[in-house]
């Protein structure tokens, strides 16, 4: 798939050189600490998620399943492009060959469409935890759960095969210098000495509409959330859904927005941006909502800070939790009516 065999194989350059980011290059030290720092809170924070999760039977219910998932892909995402954006931030050695060039490119877009289906899932998931609380386990049954995962798995993969093969058989005869930290498709693709449109067109394309559907359907159901959340009579409750709603969009907002300004500045206005610009937003979606993630989705759930509260839940993982007499409360997150209602 990323193997580019073509009738251009003459003209594959052995490495591609990556830039960084082109008009910043003082400030690469800055953007390699600050990197770094990030890059740790992933991988720490992604990891304490999945490990609280997996080790605490309490926990494995749908909203928590799909909160794993998301820290697993949050994970590769940010390792199939911080190491290297690192080696050219501290050291200036952009050097990175053809084959791992394009596949970083397949990963990272692989990996950004299946984090927006699993931001899609979890809206589901909250809208049918607050909107419909009484028929939560026998809608998101573990069967059902399974199937969605693996559908957004399946939608991503297959749906990159095709860019990747139209850009790695492009023939490169010329520059191999890529103004860009990380192999981003577009970055490369101007590289060719052939017509890339047609990968640069599928990309806008599929970019718009699996994003376009997804934000379609993540708005619906938090307007429907919304709405559920004001018949509340608990002002307490409207307030704690709204701000946990508010924090969802705001991460959503953050992944999204510099993704499709990215994608679009190539399109219209690219000389109005400047490209150091175009490539920190570029950089800043693959890093930022995975920093995020665990604090928003992960520390601000209550269950999962409950657990985190004792260091040996997640040092040993035969460890009795706290107060284990509160993992028999239900499920759901809300329920509508005169009864009470629980936060997330």
């Amino acid at each position: 798939m990323l193997d580019p065999l073509s009738n251009h194989t003459s003209f594959l350059p052995a490495t591609f050189f990556l830039m960084g980011v082109p008009g910043l290059e003082e400030a690469h030290l800055w953007l390699a600490a600050l990197l770094s720092t990030m890059y740790t809170v992933i991988l720490m924070g992604n990891s304490l998620i999945m490990t609280v999760v997996c080790v605490d039977p309490a926990l494995h219910e749908p909203m928590y399943y799909f909160l794993c998932v998301l820290a697993g892909v949050d994970i590769i995402m940010a390792t199939s492009v911080a190491p290297k954006m690192l080696s050219v931030f501290w050291s200036g050695n952009g050097i990175i060959g053809f084959t791992a060039c394009f596949t970083q490119m397949y990963i990272v877009h692989t990996a950004t469409a299946m984090e927006s289906g699993l931001l899609l899932a979890m809206a589901f998931d909250r809208y049918v935890a607050i909107c419909k609380p009484l028929h939560y386990n026998t809608i998101l049954t573990p069967q059902k759960i399974l199937g969605i995962n693996a559908a957004i798995v399946l939608r991503a993969t297959i749906a990159l095969i095709p860019l990747s093969w139209m850009v790695s058989s492009l023939p490169y005869c010329g520059s191999h210098r890529i103004p860009h930290s990380y192999c981003e498709h577009m970055a490369v693709a101007k590289l060719a000495c052939a017509d890339y449109m047609p990968s640069s067109l599928y990309s806008l394309i599929g970019s718009s509409v699996v994003v376009g559907i997804d934000v379609t359907f993540i708005a619906t159901s938090y307007i429907l959330i919304l709405q559920a959340v004001f018949s509340l009579s608990s002002q307490k409750a409207r307030h704690k859904a709204l701000s946990t709603c508010g924090s969802h969009v705001g991460v959503m907002a953050l992944y999204y927005l510099p993704g499709l300004i990215s994608v679009y500045v190539d399109w219209v206005g690219k000389d109005m941006v400047p490209m150091h610009t175009q490539v920190l937003l570029a950089d800043l979606y693959l890093v930022i909502p995975p920093t995020l993630n665990p604090i928003i989705y992960g520390l601000r759930t209550k269950r999962i800070w409950d657990r985190l509260r004792n260091p040996l839940v997640t040092s040993f993982p035969g460890h009795h939790f706290v107060n284990p007499q509160k993992d028999s409360r239900p499920k759901q997150v809300f329920v509508m009516g005169n009864r009470s209602t629980e936060g997330v």
